[in-house]
């Protein structure tokens, strides 16, 4: 970032290709459908590139693009003014699907079952939610790292991830892919 900053444009290339694939699925997780996530992440991408001159030396760089990425997504719901519906799909794909790869097909089953489950309780969640649970869980970021992103408290952060945790719980619960908690 700090050559494209400099100006040296095949930097940018090599930004893109890199970050790309960071931010790609991150998109596809807050916008939800894929076309959406498309525009959203090439949004994103122009928006760095517009405002490459506010990158401070030093940044990390796919933070700030996370940042840059929740900004404009928060924008477009606020333009449309409704709420964005995540596709099952995302969560299936991250099980194996070659043949062997499952003892079942009944295993084979559930885990889609488990996508779909998990995909609608992650649709149902307010997007402060829904962001600090992707960030953390399925990104990796730190809890120090995602209130920075989320511009929120890390204490903040890690109660929208409990409750995110317990949405998904109860969404498994009635689905019946989980037992209840009774130690409450």
């Amino acid at each position: 970032m700090e050559r494209f900053v400099a100006g040296d444009a095949r930097a940018f290339e090599e930004l893109y290709r890199g970050l790309g694939a960071r931010l790609f699925p991150f998109c596809r997780r807050l916008a939800g459908r894929p076309d959406d996530a498309e525009e959203l992440f090439q949004e994103t991408f122009f928006k760095l590139h517009r405002s490459r001159s506010s990158f401070a030396p030093g940044t990390n760089v796919v933070h700030w693009a996370y940042a840059i990425a929740r900004t404009v997504h928060l924008d477009r719901l606020r333009h449309r003014k409704r709420r964005v519906i995540l596709e099952t799909s995302e969560w299936i794909e991250a099980f194996p699907q070659t043949a062997g790869d499952f003892a079942s097909p009944e295993a084979s089953l559930s885990a889609s079952e488990l996508g779909r489950v998990v995909d609608e309780a992650l649709a149902a969640m307010p997007e402060a939610q829904r962001a600090a649970f992707v960030l953390t869980k399925e990104e990796g970021l730190s809890v120090a790292e995602t209130a920075s992103i989320l511009g929120a408290t890390e204490n903040a952060v890690k109660l929208r991830v409990l409750r995110a945790r317990e949405d998904i719980h109860a969404a498994m619960v009635k689905a019946g892919l989980a037992r209840k908690d009774t130690r409450k």
